[in-house]
């Protein structure tokens, strides 16, 4: 049987919720065992689409991530877990928690190190996730609900050896995990920080237009943009670290150094070039 992957385009998704929605039409009040027992009604979201505010007003983006869980090739999950069979691997890489075996001793979601993708049921006494909708898979589906209800095709799962090419360009959630837990989940177009501002000149009291904006990280190659017809500029697709700035237009100069994406998206604001 071919290993599947989830392959998602965050640069597709506008946030409308589809994919959560779903999951909750299909697992709320519906019994899939041994796949998985009834997702409660509320508290629980086995796919949740997470939204970041990246910036300051009035430089701001908003990213949108489907969360769910990652189906790990070594996953810390399956290891933690003391009974045998209440958490496995299927041959298609999705890992379910069996609700029948479960014990309820929350071992699988004190060692997952992804937040809120393992969820225990009070009233159930199980831990339960994500199954990839593996009950639609073994009736014949090509895909889970999430992937099916997505207008703009965020979401695919995939065969391993037919995503081979968008795995090459993509990133896992958290990279300081990958080669330790191996995930199944592949994410294109996960937003890098950006450094924003706008040009003005204060004697004029207008925005300049055209201004060169020469930004050069540690170490690297210097980028050149231009301000544009409302005097801003955006430096996009930065990976973290220190940048330089240099913003000039005629004899007038602005320097900026030291400039740290590590932490978070810079927006420099109203800049005046005297």
């Amino acid at each position: 049987m071919a290993k599947k992957v989830f392959v998602i385009d965050v640069a597709k998704c506008n946030g409308c919720h589809n994919c959560q929605i779903v999951c909750k039409d299909e697992h709320v009040g519906n019994d899939w065992t041994p796949i998985a027992k009834p997702q409660p009604d509320i508290g629980q979201f086995w796919i949740e689409l997470t939204e970041r505010v990246r910036g300051t007003v009035p430089k701001v983006k908003v990213a949108y991530r489907p969360h769910l869980c990652m189906h790990c090739d070594q996953a810390p999950c399956i290891e933690a877990c003391k009974y045998e069979g209440a958490l496995y691997k299927r041959e298609d890489g999705l890992v379910i928690v069996n609700p029948e075996k479960c014990t309820g001793c929350r071992l699988c979601v004190d060692a997952c190190p992804y937040e809120g993708v393992m969820w225990f049921n009070e009233d159930l006494n199980i831990a339960q996730k994500c199954t990839g909708c593996a009950h639609l898979l073994d009736d014949g589906w090509k895909e889970p609900r999430c992937a099916d209800a997505c207008p703009n095709l965020v979401i695919r799962l995939m065969d391993e050896d037919e995503a081979k090419d968008l795995i090459a360009k993509a990133d896992v959630w958290k990279p300081e995990l990958k080669d330790k837990v191996k995930p199944r989940v592949y994410y294109i177009g996960l937003p890098k920080k950006f450094i924003a501002g706008t040009v003005y000149d204060p004697k004029e009291e207008e925005v300049i237009i055209g201004a060169t904006c020469t930004l050069t990280p540690a170490g690297g190659t210097a980028r050149v943009i231009e301000t544009d017809n409302y005097g801003d500029f955006w430096f996009e697709d930065l990976p973290d670290g220190a940048y330089d700035l240099e913003i000039k237009s005629g004899k007038k100069a602005k320097a900026f150094t030291g400039l740290d994406t590590a932490v978070a998206d810079i927006n420099l604001g109203d800049i005046a070039l005297t």
